[in-house]
């Protein structure tokens, strides 16, 4: 027989202490993992292309449309014959800005007997990017100064008041 090598000799065991480092190591392991997913948030409400095919252009009313589809997302502000379903979807890593990953629009157009005349698909790709304007609307009124401020409290208060 041959001799057996050391390495498959012996038995090693782990301690307390090294149990506790494995143990660290692998919490720690895990956790850098879970932080590299995403966080996802889906918004809206977007039918599926299954449901859109049962819509017909020149036939269904909104009733029947909205019972396939459901309540739309929004109606038009100055066209009720408008319909908007929308959905979007984000995705946050870590502590960056979220990002729009998905964003699609239905655009439903009905006649004034409530007849289904256009449908329209937006995408992402669609998006406009618009500037945030960050202004204050002056208001009319009298704002106090700060002396007005500063003398405003002058004779509030009644005698007798205060520390003894």
């Amino acid at each position: 027989m041959g001799k057996m090598s050391p390495l498959t000799d012996k038995t090693y065991t782990c301690g307390p202490k090294q149990a506790l480092k494995a143990f660290v190591a692998a919490t720690g392991l895990a956790l850098a993992v879970a932080g590299c997913s995403p966080k996802v948030a889906i918004r809206g409400n977007l039918p599926l292309p299954s449901q859109m095919e049962q819509v017909h252009v020149g036939s269904s009313n909104k009733a029947e449309v909205q019972r396939l589809l459901g309540s739309p997302s929004t109606v038009g502000t100055f066209d009720s014959q408008t319909w908007y379903y929308m959905s979007q979807r984000k995705e946050q890593w870590a502590f960056f800005e979220p990002e729009i990953v998905d964003h699609q629009v239905l655009v439903l157009y009905f006649d004034d007997r409530g007849i289904l005349q256009q449908m329209q698909h937006y995408t992402k790709d669609d998006l406009r990017k618009i500037a945030l304007q960050e202004r204050v609307t002056p208001t009319s009124g009298h704002s106090l100064g700060f002396i007005e401020q500063l003398l405003g409290n002058v004779g509030r208060f009644s005698p007798g008041q205060g520390s003894k």
